[in-house]
């Protein structure tokens, strides 16, 4: 049975659903090896405006699974760095997937989960989530998922929840930075498709620019190098077809031929 449950509900929209609802959707090498497999697909995909990311019942995602920790349990250090060097590519490659990509976060995500969530563009989360960084409990720690939560979460707070391994609730995660709104849970899909709406409205060459461009520049120093990158990156927007069809239709007032439902 597949790990992961693809739709498309329209030729600029996929919604990518973890779909092991009996284990918290938690993580085995078969989910990072699907996941891996579904953002390389659907990056490379010249149609796709928007990916959402979501769980299927109860959770988001708990984690490694159970079976598969204790099948690690007696992996050599070899195995090991493989098994961890699979999950770290896996997360690049949802980082990287040029398409933005929405977290729908509901129930538990924890560990792991909390990786996934991190490397999400735009984080839509339910009231009452529970979120927990909870490696240190077993003795272990968050190395693969560290840089993107650190990122994400911000490094004094990964600091405490790093060390505590203590749980940390939906209205939390959203004052930390971490999660961009929070919403009742009856509300959460009306959100993700307003988002998502928001997104596909948008120049499709543009929204993956600035995707590519946050993650480019944060941490940079702002020298003559960075400068210079970013008035070339302007300039060649600017000067491409859908940057001038941008402009004109504007000034035009008009629709954008990208925007759906636009008349030529």
């Amino acid at each position: 049975m597949p790990t992961l449950d693809i739709r498309r509900p329209s030729p600029h929209v996929a919604e990518i659903w973890l779909n092991r609802p009996d284990v918290r959707n938690a993580f085995n090498e078969g989910v990072i090896a699907e996941l891996s497999a579904a953002f390389a697909t659907l990056g490379a995909d010249e149609q796709l405006r928007a990916i959402v990311l979501g769980g299927h019942g109860k959770a988001f995602c708990a984690g490694a699974d159970l079976s598969w920790m204790r099948a690690m349990a007696g992996y050599s250090w070899e195995q090991n760095r493989a098994d961890a060097q699979a999950l770290a590519d896996m997360l690049w490659a949802v980082y990287r997937c040029p398409v933005p990509v929405v977290g729908r976060i509901h129930g538990d995500c924890y560990a792991g989960g909390v990786g996934l969530a991190a490397v999400c563009d735009v984080l839509v989360a339910a009231e009452g989530v529970q979120f927990c960084l909870s490696e240190a409990r077993l003795g272990l720690l968050p190395a693969t998922i560290g840089p993107y939560v650190v990122r994400a979460l911000g490094e004094q707070a990964a600091r405490r929840y790093f060390v505590t391994a203590e749980r940390f609730d939906a209205a939390r995660a959203h004052a930390l930075g971490f999660v961009h709104e929070v919403v009742p849970p009856s509300a959460l899909d009306a959100r993700v498709a307003d988002l998502v709406a928001t997104i596909v409205a948008n120049g499709p060459a543009a929204s993956q620019a600035c995707k590519r461009l946050v993650q480019d520049v944060a941490g940079r120093e702002i020298d003559a190098d960075l400068r210079n990158e970013t008035a070339r990156r302007i300039a060649d927007i600017r000067a491409s077809a859908e940057g001038r069809e941008g402009v004109q239709s504007f000034l035009g007032k008009r629709e954008p031929s990208w925007k759906p439902g636009s008349t030529p």
